[in-house]
């Protein structure tokens, strides 16, 4: 453990789940990470061959690292929640291999699995089903992460005014009820995810990822308490940057 130098994730889930923002947040960063090929070179993410590469097209190899926190590495799942069978093989390969490779500094220490709060309606998809009764990832924690929970503010305002409310009677009730509405999704949620062959290890839900000082200490201590190596807990808490007090936990407990 003591040659691993970068605490490395996987993350997946649907387009537009905010997984880049959240890695920005992370980062503590407004800039896009830079994308490597694993060998130390830097892809080119503008065109290839003089074509256009569509936005967010990378392979699940390819290395996602801000330079705000080199310490982290990011993958990206790359799109098999879309459907594709080859793409959900590429995925569970990759899983395979990097959780036990005997290139320590290649091995993935975790997986964040993001369901955004803005599709509600469909919050466990065939794809969620597929990765968590599909995929063993063996000692590699997963973590669903509920992404856009902000979105549920207007869900709720909707439903109030619906019932016969004012918008002024609305807004004074509506985080009331956004809470409620978290509180059943996520039930909800962890029900049909539970059920699964390989059902995630924790749950968080994420809030106010749009702005640029959001504290994610909450997930970067929901992260370390499911890691199952007491150093791998050591290079997490020393790689983020969110919270002191985290450090100083740690330490405490040590």
């Amino acid at each position: 453990m003591k040659n691993i130098k970068r605490f490395r994730i996987l993350v997946m889930g649907r387009a537009n789940a905010g997984k880049t923002t959240i890695l920005q947040r992370v980062c503590n960063s407004t800039d896009k990470p830079e994308i490597f090929d694993g060998k130390g070179s830097k892809v080119q993410t503008f065109s290839l061959i003089g074509v256009v590469v569509p936005r967010g097209y990378h392979d699940i190899k390819h290395e996602l690292v801000f330079k705000s926190n080199p310490g982290f590495v990011f993958h990206d799942s790359c799109g098999f929640e879309a459907g594709s069978a080859q793409q959900f093989d590429q995925m569970r390969n990759f899983v395979v291999d990097r959780a036990a490779t005997a290139r320590v500094n290649e091995r993935i220490h975790t997986i964040w699995f993001c369901i955004p709060m803005t599709d509600s309606h469909r919050t466990v998809t065939a794809a969620e089903q597929k990765f968590f009764n599909e995929c063993n990832t063996g000692h590699v924690p997963v973590i669903v992460l509920l992404t856009k929970v902000d979105a549920l503010y207007l869900t709720a305002v909707r439903e109030l005014l619906d019932g016969g409310l004012t918008i002024t009677e609305a807004k004074e009730r509506a985080r009331e009820r956004q809470g409620e509405l978290l509180e059943k999704w996520l039930a909800h949620i962890k029900i049909e995810l539970n059920k699964c062959k390989f059902p995630p290890r924790s749950y968080v839900a994420l809030q106010k990822m749009h702005q640029e000082n959001t504290d994610c200490t909450v997930l970067m201590q929901s992260t370390a308490h499911v890691m199952n190596e007491e150093d791998l807990q050591r290079l997490l808490i020393s790689t983020q940057q969110s919270s002191v007090l985290l450090c100083i936990e740690y330490a405490v407990r040590r």
